[in-house]
């Protein structure tokens, strides 16, 4: 359908799962170069000119087997583009598409389309990657532009659009420690995937999950596989599942394969390290367990009778100046079995940290659940004291349990058998030449 938004060659489509079923009716939207300017190698850099980019929301008619544009809108400049199509909301009582927009340098926010595609106007500016229904609530992220990353980036809270009354509420987390089950803050909890469930939202960024009460204006962050890296649940899907969550925490999500400037470097250190493998995560409150250990990242998922069908890719998506006239990785949709990943327990998983990716903050946020030999070992370059926080993935405020356990110079091997439920870790003192590995079997 993508030669309806311009020439050949295209290049694009959706790298956030922005689709939505109504009836007949399979709505899909992201965004897409028509026709693809490459402009070839110059010093080592590839580039694309972005004149092309449009953001798009298309239909596919099932019983008419035909696909149709609905809207398209470029910006029409070089190294700009206009926010793309991140998430659709179907609207059932006005009958309208919801329309989050994050991705971008213009035109973020959340828009409301006509299923026809004729009328668009935009219900807030605020910047939304994605949305969820909540009874009669439209739910969307607050959340910071993709256009730099410092300790504040990220997710700030819910926009709520009250169906009925067109009213927008909003619940902005002011402090991140204040909700903290651990009780520290995150840095950059750039906003992932999100899901709806217990009639609450269940945003899933990067550190973790908050999960917001918006009847009573609430917010509880849990610290989920908390490194400072890429590894995160970006550019993938949460699932309903059985009445609970499933949803993919990805090893490999951005990558800068050649750095080309000072603030590249340190970046591409962090974002192409590979600290871990991929898991699927199945949250059923207070339990949250890990059902599934995957490669570099899984890309979108959807239920298939009695299975779960996985999309997956080897690659990650690559910075402005490493782009190609060709695809990248290996792409795969693989079946599995829905038993086998609600009955799964116990599933082998390392993750092996350098010092310098948790200084002297919070790390980890590691699922216990089902596993009989949990341990970390830490090599430190000198004595220290490793604090440890259990906590649980209940939904309302808990003071997570505290530990301290001595760090002597050298290897340190400590059993994490006697915790269950969550598990994160802060060194007192920042090491940054130690080494180490958590280890679940």
């Amino acid at each position: 359908g993508f030669e309806h938004v311009g020439p050949e060659p295209t290049s694009g489509g959706d790298t956030y799962n922005a689709s939505e079923i109504v009836d007949e009716f399979i709505y899909f939207g992201g965004w897409v170069h028509a026709p693809a300017v490459y402009e070839g190698k110059r010093n080592s850099k590839s580039t694309i000119a972005f004149y092309n980019k449009y953001s798009h929301v298309h239909v596919y008619d099932v019983d008419n087997d035909e696909v149709r544009l609905l809207w398209k809108e470029t910006i029409g400049k070089r190294d700009e583009w206009a926010g793309e199509i991140s998430n659709i909301v179907y609207d059932p009582i006005n009958d309208r598409l919801l329309l989050s927009r994050l991705d971008g340098h213009e035109n973020l926010g959340v828009y409301a389309l006509s299923r026809d595609g004729k009328d668009i106007s935009r219900i807030s500016d605020t910047p939304s990657l994605k949305g969820v229904l909540v009874k009669e609530y439209a739910c969307f992220d607050s959340s910071t532009p993709y256009l730099g990353i410092s300790p504040e980036s990220g997710f700030r809270g819910i926009q709520a659009l009250d169906l009925v009354t067109n009213k927008l509420e909003k619940h902005i987390i002011e402090n991140y420690a204040e909700i903290s089950k651990d009780g520290f803050g995150v840095f950059a909890p750039l906003t992932g995937t999100m899901g709806s469930a217990y009639g609450r939202v269940f945003t899933f960024v990067r550190g973790g999950l908050v999960i917001s009460d918006i009847f009573n204006g609430e917010h509880v962050f849990i610290r989920l596989f908390d490194f400072l890296s890429g590894y995160a649940p970006q550019r993938t899907v949460a699932l309903s599942l059985g009445g609970g969550i499933l949803v993919a925490y990805n090893a490999y999500t951005h990558g800068i394969l050649r750095p080309f400037t000072n603030e590249e470097k340190p970046l591409s250190e962090r974002l192409d390290r590979i600290l871990g493998p991929t898991v699927l995560l199945y949250i059923t409150p207070p339990i949250a367990r890990i059902v599934g250990v995957f490669g570099a990242r899984i890309t979108s998922m959807e239920r298939v009778g009695n299975y779960v069908i996985l999309g997956t890719c080897s690659m990650a998506n690559l910075g402005a100046l490493n782009a190609a006239p060709i695809d990248a990785g290996y792409k795969e949709v693989l079946p599995v079995n829905v038993d086998m990943l609600l009955c799964s327990k116990g599933i082998p998983v390392e993750f092996n940290v350098s010092g310098s990716f948790v200084l002297d903050m919070p790390f980890g946020g590691i699922p216990l659940y089902g596993y009989k030999y949990p341990k970390i070992i830490v090599k430190s370059s000198k004595e220290n004291v490793l604090e440890v926080y259990e906590y649980t993935a209940l939904m309302e405020h808990e003071e997570a349990e505290k530990e301290l356990m001595k760090l002597k110079e050298g290897k340190n091997v400590i059993d994490l058998g006697g915790y269950s439920g969550i598990v994160s870790f802060r060194f007192e003192k920042p090491d940054e030449k130690a080494k180490i590995r958590i280890l679940l079997e």
